[in-house]
């Protein structure tokens, strides 16, 4: 009689149990044991999404049926010579980069692989002409139309039986002491983002409807469990069309745009996608922090809406949507300062910070991205705020100084700042 095998199963951005689809496909063949690897190769995390990712890890192994072998290192090293020492198949669920490590691993090992982190495949969603869409709205009519001919089907959480291995928990590093205000505006955790998509479409059911730019709107906060997938897109969209909330269900679409285009353009967070952007004159300074950007950094712009998501951010790794957008504007356009900075900081201060979605939606506040908002729309903050938050309730949470004579002017004069950005790229159209 043969042995039933053991299954690896590796672990990435999918610290759940439920509908994950490489752990139910191990758990029907036989033992499981999980690894989880701190990888040494790529762009390391940013110190709030680490945060996070340290928390979501400790969820996950006391909720996790079986062994779970934490390790740091190369997993090109560690994945196969844990599968000859075990004698287990591997399998995972796909991520959409870091393919110079996956390929070879899969070669090594013949892993199983199976849908990862996103509603659709990005090789499978294309135009009429065959090509990969590089605009967001007929993009998001294709994908719609798939998944409603085809709705997700969500798995339920397996019956595991452990594989007879001991538990390796790895050495982390100390955290940065600016984390410590995280704990008090975030909860990791699969049953934490099961009870925020509750809570979340609870407050819809109670508010009639969903409005993504109002800053004192309902929010779904869903955001960081998506990214580390502590709950999967699949079951929000299932959850989410039953309660018919279409608007909200525009921006996972939206996510699933900007991983579709950084799976094609990978070195999207380094390079403008619009090549005649390489001649605009922002300010960029590798390793270096000029003053303007600091003070943008500490929420010191003299400008309130700004400053005060900035100031959000570092209390509590997360931003507004509205706020981003106006934050990313003004760094981009009324200071003249590379978008790269910024999507720098925000890869470090932001808990839900992603390779495709950050580098994506910075390059589309900046003009320079694929179907990027028109150079010519500078978010003006001060019109911004009167629309978005027109009883400065936001405001007044975080910048408590403002309209007082302790907080100071702009930095830079709004329309003249617009004027000057809007010249420059008459110069690289013309040019």
């Amino acid at each position: 009689m043969t042995a039933t095998p053991t299954t690896l199963v590796w672990f990435r951005d999918d610290l759940r149990l439920a509908d994950n689809a490489a752990l139910s496909w191990a758990a029907e063949r036989g033992p499981v044991v999980g690894l989880f690897v701190h990888e040494t190769v790529g762009r390391p995390l940013g110190g709030a999404a680490a945060w996070w990712l340290r928390r979501s890890l400790e969820n996950f192994r006391a909720s996790f049926p079986a062994p779970l072998i934490e390790l740091s290192g190369d997993p090109r090293d560690i994945v196969p010579r844990l599968a000859r020492e075990l004698g287990a198949e591997v399998t995972w669920n796909r991520r959409y980069h870091r393919n110079e490590v996956d390929a070879p691993i899969k070669e090594a090992t013949g892993a199983v692989s199976h849908p990862g982190y996103l509603l659709t495949e990005p090789w499978e969603v294309r135009t009429s002409a065959g090509r990969p869409y590089r605009v967001f709205t007929p993009f998001h009519k294709a994908v719609q139309s798939s998944l409603l001919d085809a709705p997700p089907t969500p798995l339920p959480a397996p019956d595991i039986i452990p594989a007879e291995v001991e538990p390796v928990t790895a050495d982390r590093p100390p955290e940065p002491t600016w984390t410590a205000t995280l704990a008090a505006h975030n909860t990791p955790g699969e049953q934490a983002a099961h009870t925020q998509l509750d809570r979340f479409l609870g407050a819809l059911a109670d508010e009639g409807t969903y409005d993504n730019d109002a800053l004192d709107g309902v929010t779904s906060g869903l955001s960081a469990h998506l990214r580390f997938g502590e709950i999967s897109p699949d079951y929000v969209w299932h959850r989410a069309a039953a309660a018919g909330t279409w608007a909200f269900l525009r921006q996972l679409v939206w996510r699933d745009f900007a991983w579709h285009r950084f799976y094609h353009l990978p070195d999207m967070a380094t390079r403008n996608v619009r090549a005649q952007f390489d001649r605009f004159p922002w300010e960029w300074t590798p390793g270096d922090v000029p003053g303007d950007l600091a003070a943008w950094q500490s929420g010191r712009t003299g400008v309130p809406l700004v400053d005060a998501g900035m100031r959000e951010l570092w209390a509590t790794g997360r931003m507004h949507n509205r706020v981003r957008m106006v934050a990313g504007s003004w760094l981009t356009k009324n200071l003249g300062i590379h978008w790269r900075h910024g999507e720098e900081w925000f890869w470090d201060t932001l808990v839900d910070a992603d390779a495709a979605s950050n580098a994506f939606n910075w390059q589309w506040v900046a003009g320079s991205g694929d179907d990027a908002a028109p150079y010519f729309r500078v978010f003006n903050p001060l019109t911004q705020a009167e629309k978005f938050d027109p009883r400065g309730n936001y405001v007044r949470r975080w910048v408590p100084e403002a309209n007082t004579p302790l907080y100071p002017e702009p930095m830079v004069d709004i329309k003249e700042s617009r004027r000057t950005a809007l010249a420059a790229y008459d110069g690289i159209r013309t040019g």
